[in-house]
């Protein structure tokens, strides 16, 4: 590059980093820099190159230059290494993007702390933003402020964005407050097979609302004369058609009570935030519900959602496979305990922190650390449970703990189409995955990883495995197109490189 278009990038690089409100420090702090480097970057006395453009625009949220299409983000993998050290666990994503769905419910200033600065959060975002909802990052980027118009113009929802995350489907117990007709696109998300929408409908129309789909959109009614008159029973215990009938209950002018709902971790969050919104509930915890509305919720609240026990297993499962001594802190022990016990089972050496409290006064966390250990196969197969059962996004890290184990593992992922079939990637690494049928694959360990290029599946959780047992494998392998993790992780690759992996980020230009 010339010097001219050096100091003109350099420019735009502190612009956008003002913007953002960050200091020198905190930018080179999130590109694993000097601030002497961030200062010589932005005179225009430094070289740069166009990953590292890249990079700095997804640090500050900026497209720093347009270059078109830039191509998926990809990742290469130094495997091998040992992890050591101590991992802080990131918020809930998807109490997270739960959250942002019931801002809507909220005429009032919503803050959240600590946001999971994920793409499905920013597909969340773009969304809220078209149709009026004014959002912006706070505190150095940490917090997220939401503040809703007066009327939402769902006209001009950025469809492109929402068909890029099931989430969307949480705006319906909102919006049935707001408005009585709307439209919102088709959801969409990981690949995971058909997942219906059915169970939503079916709670739902107990508010007086009625869902016709054609031509890739859902057609909302709502009959205001229709009200829950008996318990709502869910046909699923089913995370989102929970939170989708608690988002409904919220602003219903009486008491709603849900029955077979689901008590896992975002759920609870999610009712945590609406008490915060002066919203009654009782059997928070518990399959039953019991809800007590507020017709007119104008508030401003701030709120702390908890941290993610999925990321908290993702992190465990690390330290498994690379056969690592690593302390995961802050990990939500309510909903690990099942994993844990299995974990025991087969020989995992570790200690566990006294509890304590999350930031939002009520989750309870511990410290854990993992030492490597010599694994046996479970005798009993892998399989989900809705909670206080084995959670259903912590199956697949199993595949390579199992694949790390001596003997034969049996998992059986019931819940969905598809991912058991991902899972079988791993072979490409070394594994010996036998898939049984679209939902069980047998699983055999030890298991000596070798390096592979390959592209990443498309369901969040089977690409994180695929990228674990690369952290395991000698060599170096590839990870290509890497958007799904992206959607349900911050900076992993980074955060994983802070405590020993060596993982590098690179576009094709």
């Amino acid at each position: 590059m010339t010097d001219d278009y050096l100091v003109r990038i350099g420019k735009l690089i502190r612009d956008a980093r003002q913007h953002r409100g960050w200091t020198q420090a905190q930018l080179a702090e999130a590109l694993g820099t000097s601030q002497s480097a961030v200062n010589r970057i932005e005179r225009g006395n430094q070289n740069i190159s166009l990953e590292m453009i890249a990079r700095i625009g997804e640090a500050l949220d900026s497209e720093i230059v347009s270059l078109g299409y830039a191509g998926p983000m990809h990742l290469r993998v130094v495997g091998g290494r040992r992890l050591s050290g101590s991992i802080d666990v990131k918020t809930s994503k998807n109490a997270c993007v739960a959250l942002l769905c019931a801002s809507l419910l909220n005429q009032g200033r919503t803050v959240l702390r600590r946001v999971a600065r994920i793409e499905e959060v920013y597909r969340l975002l773009e969304v809220l933003n078209s149709i009026g909802v004014r959002t912006r990052w706070i505190n150095n980027g940490t917090d997220l402020e939401i503040v809703p118009p007066a009327e939402l113009n769902m006209d001009a929802i950025d469809a492109e964005a929402a068909v890029r995350t099931r989430s969307i489907i949480m705006f319906f117990g909102p919006l049935l407050h707001r408005m009585d007709h709307f439209k919102l696109p088709y959801a969409g998300g990981c690949d995971l097979g058909t997942r219906t929408i059915e169970p939503h409908m079916i709670a739902l129309r107990r508010f007086g609302l009625d869902i016709t789909a054609t031509e890739g959109q859902y057609h909302a009614v709502v009959d205001r004369s229709v009200r829950p008159d008996r318990p709502i029973v869910l046909t699923e215990r089913g995370d989102t058609v929970t939170e989708n009938a608690l988002l409904a209950a919220a602003r219903h002018d009486g008491v709603t009570v849900i029955r077979n709902a689901s008590s896992n971790y975002m759920v609870q969050d999610l009712c945590f935030f609406l008490e915060a919104l002066g919203v009654r509930i009782e059997g928070i915890g518990t399959t039953t519900l019991t809800v007590h509305g507020v017709p007119v919720i104008d508030t401003d609240v701030d709120y702390s959602p908890s941290e993610d026990p999925v990321e908290a297993m993702s992190l465990l499962a690390a330290a498994v496979v690379t056969e690592s001594e690593l302390t995961v802190r802050r990990v939500p022990i309510e909903f690990l305990e099942i994993e844990l016990a299995v974990l025991e089972e087969m020989g995992l050496d570790h200690d566990r922190s006294a509890e304590y409290v999350a930031d939002n006064g009520r989750t309870r966390l511990v410290d854990l650390t993992v030492r490597p250990s010599k694994l046996e196969a479970p005798i009993d197969k892998i399989h989900p449970m809705p909670f206080p059962g084995l959670n259903i996004d912590n199956v697949p890290f199993f595949a390579a703990i199992a694949a790390s184990a001596q003997g034969k593992t049996l998992i059986h992922d019931w819940v969905y189409d598809n991912r058991a079939i991902y899972l079988t990637d791993l072979n490409r690494l070394g594994g010996r995955l036998q898939l049984l049928d679209p939902h069980r694959v047998l699983v055999e360990g030890p298991t000596r990883w070798r390096a592979a290029e390959m592209m990443c599946p498309p369901a969040l959780r089977p690409a994180v495995v695929v990228l674990l047992a690369m952290m395991a494998a000698e060599g170096t392998s590839v990870l290509r197109n890497v958007y799904v993790i992206n959607r349900g992780y911050e900076d992993l690759a980074t955060r994983l490189n802070s405590i020993g992996a060596q993982i590098e980020i690179f576009r094709d230009i």
